[in-house]
Formats: C-alpha cells, structure tokens, sequence
C-alpha cells in the first residue's frame, strides 16, 4: 500500500510563498476557485479569462460575473489578460482549469517559450483533439514531459471553496522540490493539501468518479434509494482499481481520498454537476435536454465515450460503465439499463 505524505504544516516562509509567479487559464468556477485558493498564498495571481467582457466584469466590479459570484477579489492581487502568451510568459506556475472540451483551442495560440514552465492540470476530462487525457495530450503535442507536469485532485468542490469550507486537494507530480512548491502555494486555512507521484492514477480517477456520479445521479432520478448508492459507489470504486490497474500500474490506494474520496462527494453533492446530468436523465429528460438545460460543463458525458472505448480494448469487464456508455450513446433507456445492472452489483 502506498504512503502518502501530508505536507499541510510547510514551514516555507510567507515571502517564499508570495514570490511565485503562478497564473490560472481558465474562468470557470473551479477556475474561480483555485484563484482564491492562490490568493491566500500569494501576492499576484495572473488569470487568463474567456474574453474581455468577462475580463472587464472582474475588473469593474472585482468578482466573476457568472461563476462563484459570491467571491470577491481584491484587484490588487490579481493581473487580468485574455491573452494565453502573455500569462505563460510572466509565469512559473501555470494552472490550467479549462473545461477539457475547450483546452487544445486554447493552447494551440501558445507561441511563447514554455520549456521550463511548470503546467499543473485540473482539467478532469479528455481532450476530445486527441482523445486523451491531459498529462499525455502536453507530453504529445507540446513536448512537455512528466517533471514538469502536475495534476490536481479532490475531493473539492468550488462552491465550498467560496464558502471557505474546509476541503483537500491532492497535487500529484513526480518531482519533490515541485511537491513542495505547489503545496505552499494551495496550502491555506481552508485547504489541506497531500502530495501524490501518481500523475496518471489521479487523473484517470478524476475522470471516472465523473462518468460515475452520472450513474448515481441517474439512479437518484429514477427513485433509486441511498441502500442502492451505497452498493453503486462501492462497484464503482473497485471498477476504477481494475481500470487504473489496467491503464497504469502504480503503487497507489484507492481507498485514499484523491480515488475514493473524490468519487464519493462527486456522486452524493447536490453541488456536482455529473450527479445533477444524470438525475436529470434518470427523470425522464433527454441526454442532448439534460445536458442543454445546465449552465457548466458535465466532464462525464465527454469522457464516457473514450473511457468506454479503451475498457473495450482492454478487454475489461466494467458493468456500470457499459450501462451508462449504453444511456448516454447509444440511447438505451436509462430503468431498463439501470434494472439490468442491479443484477450485476454485489
């Protein structure tokens, strides 16, 4: 079993802490929330927004204008741009917070130098251009290799970062004095923060406990009850081990809170987003209306198809993820599916 150490009392100086240059890509609400967290730890946070209405919103009135508007800035800490080169050049540390859907038309207008950055994802989904996750998509098409990546993992929901409710993170990467850098700078009163070397595990995972909070929230829709969720969440952990197993052996525990705890508030938040597309289909609406009807990208719906797919070639037996691959595309009718899986679930 592997041993994860807890870097949450750093004794690296508050000066030490401000003098990173780190930027965040991205202006959604996970985006907004990692921007707060950034700001408890340093002097300057560069964000790169969407556009100038959203960059001119920020700057006028000091919060999103769409997501977590409750988060007030001071502007004082805070360097606006638009522009993607401009972010990367004056930064160290670059956080990228993209829906995953949107990450290669982003950074295909990277012409800046880059090699030394250091690019840490919390994208939780597969880049449809390559149809792959992020470590491998900067590893590919930008040459960027693993010691200078990182991966970012929960259990954190952005709406309880805004309220400052104690949450965790996990930051994954294979170099120490990186570990340690981005610890002091996520480190806070309201995040508690453990470092990982299983770059691929905890993406992966991050990506399946999404495709799995649809299931438990299509199983809330169609009436099923907690006794139900319970046995769905505890399935869904050990497909997740035989997949992580299968795509990248690792010493890793999946019981930790970057695998399991993830995927339990993920299936069981009112505030995931996954969880609330997949009620939405298990009442009765259609997957193009349910995903139509909400305001913020489910990742699960995008990564279902290629996760599927590589189980598929993989030759791996994983029950719920054919069932929700059958509803979300193939149009299968979500109780039937759901009563064919009960007789799989143990």
């Amino acid at each position: 079993m592997a041993k994860k150490k807890t870097n949450s009392d750093s004794s690296i100086s508050k000066k030490t802490k401000n003098d990173v240059a780190v930027g965040v890509v991205g202006s959604g609400s996970f985006a907004t929330a990692i921007v707060k967290m950034l700001v408890e730890n340093c002097k300057t946070v560069h964000w790169c927004v969407r556009n100038e209405f959203v960059k001119g919103a920020i700057e006028l009135r000091g919060h999103n204008p769409t997501y977590l508007t409750a988060v007030n800035f001071n502007l004082k800490n805070l360097k606006l741009t638009t522009d993607v080169n401009e972010l990367v050049t004056a930064c160290d540390v670059v956080v990228l917070a993209t829906p995953s859907i949107y990450l290669s038309d982003t950074l295909d207008k990277m012409t800046c130098e880059y090699k030394d950055k250091i690019f840490v994802s919390a994208i939780k989904g597969i880049i449809p251009k390559v149809n792959d996750v992020v470590a491998h998509y900067l590893k590919e098409e930008f040459q960027i290799g693993f010691r200078n990546q990182a991966v970012i993992a929960g259990p954190c929901h952005a709406e309880e970062v805004a309220m400052e409710r104690l949450s965790y993170l996990t930051v994954a990467t294979v170099e120490d004095e990186t570990s340690q850098k981005l610890v002091n700078i996520f480190n806070s009163d309201f995040i508690k923060v453990n470092s990982s070397k299983d770059i691929l595990g905890n993406e992966y995972s991050a990506i399946l406990k999404n495709i799995f909070a649809i299931g438990a929230g299509i199983a809330s829709g169609l009436g099923y009850g907690d006794n139900f969720t319970a046995v769905f969440v505890s399935n869904a952990i050990r497909e997740m081990e035989t997949f992580l197993e299968a795509i990248y052996e690792a010493p890793r525990d999946v019981n930790e809170s970057a695998y399991l705890g993830d995927l339990l508030v993920t299936a069981y938040s009112l505030f995931s987003r996954n969880r609330n597309l997949g009620n939405l289909i298990g009442k009765g609406y259609t997957v193009k209306s349910a995903i139509q009807s909400m305001n913020m990208v489910a990742e699960g719906y995008y990564a279902a198809d290629s996760i599927y797919k590589t189980a598929k070639q993989k030759k791996l037996e994983l029950p719920i993820i054919d069932t929700i691959y059958a509803i979300l595309y193939e149009g299968k009718n979500a109780e039937k599916q759901f009563k064919k899986l009960t007789a799989k679930l143990n």
